[in-house]
């Protein structure tokens, strides 16, 4: 399972469809946002995910940390959202 990044460009609605699917497949989703712009659409992106698992009974929540990425031989902090099912 790979972490789905989310770019300040990215859909809400396409970034939740990617979350539901794993979190369908694999009980367990990781997302990772540098920037506000970034953060605030995966921020979205994880409440639309929760409507579209309500139908399937899972109740997720997400736990948000911070994580150090290189990017570009540059070290930058990420917000990673841990989705889970509670």
């Amino acid at each position: 399972m790979d972490v789905i990044k989310v770019s300040a460009e990215s859909k809400t609605s396409a970034v939740a469809g990617a979350i539901a699917g794993v979190m369908r497949e694999y009980k367990h989703a990781e997302v990772q946002a540098i920037g506000a712009g970034a953060v605030n659409q995966a921020v979205k992106a994880c409440a639309i995910a929760r409507t579209f698992l309500e139908g399937d009974g899972l109740n997720v929540v997400c736990i948000p940390s911070f994580v150090e990425v290189v990017i570009d031989g540059k070290e930058r902090t990420a917000l990673r959202l841990i989705v889970e099912p509670r």
